[in-house]
């Protein structure tokens, strides 16, 4: 009974959200704040309560049973493991301090009751994805987040971008969702079951090509909830949402799902070297492609929304290089700062009066809350790696696993990740510096800051900094802690000898500080940006739009015209519409003839009965003949 009670945490927030639906705007304000904030941190409490649960093999919870019939016994259960137990921490905790954040970012939001109950229905399906046992569940929340992702990107559709924002990601993202759900019917009809467990015991009696097309199958479709190539063109759109949402779909939710569903799935990923290999591909190249955007963004949340999909592409090319540990670490530690870095930002959107071109702010050390800048300059140092920080050891610990791997060509993406480490230390100063330093260039008005919005970016703060501690490695005294969490999960053991481990720590210092140097000689003093090809490719994401368009959309949109004036408008609406011409016309020529006169009727019937008698009498005629 006492496992039962482990749904309680993805269902607080589920029946929060649906009290919010019912009876959110009947009631006053604070009711429906409160019970949004209660739904998460309350999951976050149990999740705590119940953490002795993941121990060993942990412990598999079943509500009710789905569909049971013959062999096939479908059940909503719940997994809770050593892999979904850190994951549901870091979900509930980060999404609690981002909905007591959006209390005070949404005060002046009238439609407030629809925004919290879609925020607390966005952490249920994200639960649902970490915690269900078997496919069906895991697929529920897959699709949850896909459209709880639509409703808070379009949240304000009185805007037409942002109603179009929240549609494109839809849509992109049911491209990956069209790929995992092809994948997950193959593994049910390869192995006769749905539990993730049961399946994952089974890969490797599954052929080798069919486990390679799985890996792709599954790679598709965790690129497109994660924001990678291909499927990476949704995310700097989904800005448009409110700065709380942004935060929560990139640290907490929607963008992790997808190196969450590699992870859950790595003993049958990791038997593909093929496999392996693409996954480490999409994350090296799409971790490489975001960052060289992020150079040219003049948007603060469309750099954060770039820097986001580039540090997935480092958790990609974890799970490709056979470190799972390694994937979560980074995973986590990007959940704190990132969370952080996109609050702070919202606090200086607020501050320059609603502005998101950070080239017309200016002067936010001196004029903005003092807090602001330390907190925010936490984030930047933990996002360009500086040293000791939590994102120095998670994104150090990734390309110490590429290093060291036995394919000698992923020493090739392992050069790639110290190239996008280059990059990320540039843009994020580039941040800082043309937000913080120089004069205001803007002429906003700035709006007054709540305390909701401030006092939960400490946390993060401190999370960020000291999240190193959660698994810091053997060579500098550490326990590897999540390694030995994960136990067999874990994936491969990353080992090198110290003189190459101190190496490549050497190297990633002064990547950190070369990229902050070069930062500080271009932005130290505000210069203009400047406008020529190549910083307009890299703003428009390399045209990766205009190139959607042209070979899927204009071709979809051309066929669609077709099928449109070509078949329905000509052939189907023009032979039915010369079917009722013709009826017509007959219809008149009956009309003609029905003139309500005796005289009309009485010689019809003359003219009828003599050309019968005429027929009558040639038939005789001819009878008598023979």
């Amino acid at each position: 009974m006492s496992e039962t009670l482990l749904f309680l945490i993805p269902l607080l927030p589920l029946l929060c959200a649906v009290v919010n639906m019912l009876f959110g705007m009947r009631l006053p304000r604070l009711f429906a704040e409160i019970l949004a904030v209660t739904g998460v941190a309350g999951a976050f409490v149990l999740t705590l309560l119940f953490w002795g649960y993941a121990e060993g093999e942990g412990t598999r919870a079943v509500l009710f049973t789905w569909l049971n019939s013959g062999s096939v016994d479908i059940a909503f259960a719940l997994n809770f493991d050593r892999l979904a137990a850190p994951m549901t921490l870091m979900v509930t905790g980060v999404a609690t301090l981002i909905h007591l954040y959006a209390v005070g970012y949404m005060h002046k939001e009238e439609d407030y009751a629809r925004f919290f109950s879609l925020l607390n229905l966005f952490v249920f399906a994200m639960l649902t994805i970490v915690l269900g046992d078997n496919l069906l569940v895991l697929f529920l929340g897959w699709e949850g987040v896909g459209l709880c992702s639509y409703g808070l990107i379009g949240f304000w559709y009185h805007k037409v971008e942002n109603a179009r924002a929240g549609t494109k990601a839809f849509l992109v993202t049911r491209v990956g969702d069209v790929f995992l759900g092809i994948a997950l019917l193959w593994l049910f009809a390869l192995t006769g079951t749905l539990s993730i467990s049961a399946i994952n015991a089974e890969a490797s009696s599954l052929a080798p090509g069919v486990v390679t097309a799985l890996c792709l199958l599954l790679l598709l479709g965790a690129c497109g909830k994660s924001a990678q190539l291909p499927l990476m063109t949704w995310l700097a759109d989904a800005m448009a949402g409110p700065t709380p949402v942004s935060a929560l779909i990139h640290a907490a939710t929607m963008v992790t799902a997808g190196v969450y569903l590699l992870c859950r799935f790595f003993p049958l990923v990791s038997l593909s070297a093929t496999g392996m290999l693409a996954i480490t591909a999409v994350g090296a190249l799409t971790a490489l492609y975001a960052a060289s955007c992020a150079l040219a963004q003049r948007e603060i949340k469309r750099v954060l929304a770039y820097s986001t999909m580039s540090q997935v592409g480092y958790m990609f090319m974890a799970v490709g290089a056979g470190t799972v540990a390694g994937a979560m670490f980074h995973l986590l530690t990007h959940a704190f700062f990132k969370a952080l870095l996109f609050m702070a930002a919202g606090i200086i959107i607020h501050l320059t009066g609603d502005e998101n071109d950070i080239h017309r702010m200016g002067g936010l050390f001196r004029r903005g809350p003092v807090e602001l800048f330390w907190v925010f300059l936490a984030g930047a140092v933990c996002l360009a790696g500086l040293p000791l920080t939590g994102g120095f050891f998670s994104k150090d610990g990734i390309l110490l696993a590429a290093f060291t791997h036995p394919d000698p060509f992923y020493k090739v993406f392992w050069a790639i990740g110290v190239l996008t480490a280059l990059l990320t230390a540039f843009y994020t100063f580039r941040l800082v510096y043309l937000v913080f330093a120089g004069e205001p260039r803007g002429d906003g008005h700035p709006h007054a800051i709540p305390l909701l919005m401030r006092w939960p970016l400490w946390p993060l703060a401190l999370l960020g900094l000291l999240g190193g501690g959660l698994n810091l490695p053997a060579f500098v005294g550490g326990g590897e802690r999540l390694h030995h969490w994960y136990a067999e999960l874990a994936g491969r053991a990353v080992s090198a000898s110290h003189v190459v481990e101190w190496a490549l720590v050497g190297l990633a210092v002064a990547i950190a500080v070369a990229g902050w140097l070069a930062a500080h000689w271009r932005y130290r003093s505000y210069r203009p940006p400047q406008d020529n090809l190549v910083s307009r490719f890299l703003l428009s994401g390399w045209q990766a739009d205009a190139l959607v368009d042209r070979l899927f959309v204009r071709p979809f949109a051309a066929m669609a015209r077709f099928c449109s004036i070509g078949c329905d408008r000509a052939l189907f609406d023009g032979v039915l519409d010369g079917v009722a011409r013709l009826a017509t016309s007959w219809g008149g020529l009956i009309v003609q003839l029905t003139t309500g006169r005796m005289t009309t009727y009485l010689s019809a019937f003359a003219w009828g009965f003599l050309v019968l008698l005429g027929w009558f009498l040639l038939k005789l005629v001819n009878g008598g003949g023979h």
